[in-house]
């Protein structure tokens, strides 16, 4: 059994004048969000032992947010292919990952991380529409695999086990708010 948790990266401030993408900062929702993604990790007991991430600001802004609510530090991987990374690089990701590692915390973008979760999770059921209805920024989903290796991840699907946006953990925290 390998379990992956997908976490997209915190809102980011599209008002700051950064010249690149790559380099947006999180706005201040987006830092309350991760926090309490954090928070929300620790208090259902949710651990992992490695996390492979994109090296954007906003994906490492929102890990050093999370590692806050967390009460832990969060050391990934830092891949420069999952920088806005397509379904087929993120598969490629996962299928590398050491067996070693039961449980796995993958952070990045959209598209491609709504995607992965759509395409990894083939049963219909409520957290799957949620998902496919709108995958917001610092939302985690938990994705579980009958598998013993992660190379097998590609060609297995997935349980979706938790879908959570920040507005499940704190109305203010939504779209609206």
């Amino acid at each position: 059994m390998k379990t992956l948790l997908v976490l997209r990266h915190a809102k980011s401030g599209w008002d700051d004048p950064v010249a690149r993408d790559f380099d947006r900062p999180l706005n201040p929702k987006g830092q309350r969000a991760a926090v309490a993604m954090g928070r929300y990790l620790r208090e259902q007991g949710l651990r992992f032992d490695h996390a492979i991430a994109s090296p954007a600001v906003r994906v490492r802004e929102t890990l050093a947010e999370v590692s806050h609510g967390l009460g832990a530090a969060i050391e990934p991987a830092w891949d420069q292919k999952l920088y806005l990374a397509s379904l087929g690089t993120l598969l490629d990701a996962i299928e590398d990952l050491p067996d070693s590692a039961g449980t796995v915390l993958l952070s990045g973008h959209n598209p491609g991380l709504e995607e992965l979760v759509l395409d990894r999770v083939r049963t219909p059921g409520p957290l799957r529409d949620a998902a496919e209805e709108k995958f917001p920024t610092a939302t985690l989903a938990e994705l579980r695999f009958n598998i013993a290796h992660w190379r097998e991840s590609s060609r297995a699907d997935a349980e979706l086990v938790r879908f959570v946006r920040p507005r499940d953990l704190d109305p203010s925290l939504g779209p609206d708010a």
